[in-house]
């Protein structure tokens, strides 16, 4: 078991990653590292229609982009029994058929699942899914405490490169309403914790949309996230 001063160094250097795609692959690499898994699966996390979005994987073969998987969490009590708990969360035999899909049997030998969110301050943006274990691992409180633990510590990673922002595109304003989308905020909502008015609100959503080049607030935010702009 790693100590939470060693967590914390490692996560620390993956700072020295390059790009965003870059941290997202070490984000996996560490936690397969420290963990009894030989396979992890990262997903982002819209609490707007309770969608949960693949990003990539990583096993021994190397790593694979997974944005064709796209679930509402709900049907998945494992993944949503994390999300809305923020801790990660164990099953397996007969609990792993009855709390996931089919698409997450990848194997005959696999019969148990992981999921470890991912809490940038009290919101949760993502999470991480492993069905493959080393032989033998015990998965114990112990052990998803840790994993809780390296989920709240990949928030606070997110968080120091969550002021990215493309200066020829949105201000400072419309990009704090469009990721408080991200979140699942209502206008009503941002209006209320931003002080200003629900037109206005609705004013920088439009205004963001348009700099974005796109359709439509979801397709705006599927865009601020493949950019890297936010998390």
């Amino acid at each position: 078991m790693t100590s939470q001063y060693t967590l914390q160094h490692r996560i620390q250097n993956l700072e020295e990653a390059t790009c965003h795609e870059e941290r997202l692959y070490k984000i996996l690499d560490v936690f397969m590292d420290f963990y009894p898994v030989t396979n992890a699966y990262l997903f982002r996390y819209s609490p707007l229609g309770f969608l949960g979005e693949g990003i990539i994987s990583l096993s021994s073969a190397g790593m694979v982009h997974i944005g064709d998987i796209r679930d509402d969490i709900r049907s998945l009590p494992i993944i949503s029994s994390a999300i809305n708990e923020k801790k990660a969360k164990y099953c397996s035999g007969i609990e792993y058929l009855k709390q996931t899909s089919s698409k997450y049997i990848t194997s005959s030998g696999v019969n148990s699942l992981v999921v470890v969110p991912i809490c940038y301050r009290s919101v949760i943006i993502g999470y991480i899914c492993s069905n493959e274990f080393v032989r033998e691992a015990a998965i114990d409180e112990k052990l998803l405490s840790s994993l809780t633990l390296y989920g709240k510590e990949v928030g606070k990673f997110f968080e120091k490169f969550d002021n990215v922002e493309d200066p020829q595109n949105l201000s400072k304003r419309e990009l704090e309403v469009m990721r408080r989308i991200a979140w699942g905020e209502s206008i009503k909502e941002m209006a209320d914790s931003m002080q200003i008015s629900e037109l206005t609100v609705k004013q920088y959503v439009k205004t963001a949309i348009k700099k974005l080049g796109v359709q439509n607030r979801s397709h705006a935010i599927g865009e601020l996230f493949r950019r890297g702009i936010i998390t």
